[in-house]
């Protein structure tokens, strides 16, 4: 008994000894902290030294350029600002943009990665700041979309995708600076737009002769972009008058012949066409030819999309006052 106590005597004078030894080493490496700690401190980052007025303004840079929408969080977004170091948090939430932020014009995007989203749901978020939309873009599902009461004074830009059919209409009503539009083929029958003063318009995934009565009302149009879809021989169509239109843009979804739409329009200031060549056919260099002559325009830039059954050089002989062609095989 005696022997045990003595054992367990020495082994705790041995444990103190050691707890020592390690004491005085984690002393030492604090110091050694210190002294380190104490020479970092000392050091002057240049960005720290910048005015706070210029570090806001490169943070304000360092967004992208308005409309575009920066992503809500990671690499790119606001808020990684403020997660670098304190002064750097506080700053970024001061800067004015941020701050004053509720007298700012809104972009609103909803992204073709993005689902559709319940109008309801959507409208009820964002209405309340009606007066402050001037670039929307949204993707939504069918429902019951609530009146915009009060106008839109800013909008500019509206582009609109719906996965089925509003139950109402969707009317856009005293939007005085609404110029570029986007619809795709169920959004063009669920809304209601000043079409006459739209100058910039593209129609998406839709048959050409439901194109048309949007077009005989777009009368104000420069620019022109039709993604079509084919939907067999087309009738008898219109002609549809677009007194400014500079350039126009038609895909389609590589089948069949598209000849008949392109040639209800009369395009007397057309400069720049972009077409791939089902839109020609069958005889490519006569209906060209042809569709010059009946507007009367003067175009500069032809720009030949897809593949072709003309060769470059049959197109650029006949036409020698068209100044350029381009030819995008792929």
């Amino acid at each position: 008994m005696q022997s045990t106590l003595a054992a367990d005597r020495a082994h705790i004078a041995r444990l103190d000894a050691q707890i020592q030894d390690l004491e005085r080493s984690l002393a030492a490496l604090r110091l050694e902290k210190a002294v380190v700690l104490e020479r970092l401190d000392s050091v002057k980052y240049p960005v720290l030294t910048l005015p706070t007025e210029i570090i806001s303004e490169i943070f304000a840079h360092f967004l992208p350029t308005y409309p575009l929408c920066p992503p809500l969080t990671g690499n790119l977004s606001p808020t990684l600002l403020t997660h670098i170091c304190h002064k750097w948090r506080e700053i970024a939430l001061d800067t004015p943009c941020t701050v004053e932020s509720g007298c700012y014009p809104l972009s609103i995007q909803l992204d073709e990665d993005a689902d559709f989203a319940p109008v309801a749901d959507i409208f009820g978020a964002i209405l309340p700041y009606h007066a402050r939309w001037e670039y929307l873009k949204l993707r939504l599902a069918g429902g019951h979309p609530p009146a915009i009461e009060g106008g839109l004074p800013l909008l500019r830009r509206l582009d609109l995708e719906f996965d089925r059919d509003l139950y109402d209409i969707l009317v856009f009503r005293d939007v005085p600076l609404l110029r570029t539009v986007v619809l795709e083929v169920i959004a063009s029958v669920n809304v209601v737009l000043p079409w006459t003063q739209l100058t910039s318009l593209t129609l998406r995934e839709m048959w050409f002769d439901n194109c048309v009565p949007i077009l005989q009302q777009t009368t104000n149009l420069d620019h022109c972009q039709l993604d079509l879809e084919y939907n067999g021989e087309i009738g008898p169509l219109p002609d549809i008058t677009l007194s400014h239109l500079e350039l126009l843009c038609c895909n389609d979804n590589n089948r069949g012949r598209m000849s008949d739409c392109l040639d209800a329009f009369i395009v007397p200031t057309l400069r720049s066409l972009e077409v791939t060549e089902r839109f020609l056919q069958p005889e490519p260099i006569k209906f060209l030819a042809s569709f010059l002559l009946k507007s009367g325009c003067k175009l500069q830039d032809v720009r030949l999309k897809g593949p072709r059954t003309v060769h470059e050089d049959s197109y650029r002989k006949p036409f020698p006052l068209i100044r350029r062609f381009f030819f995008d095989d792929e």
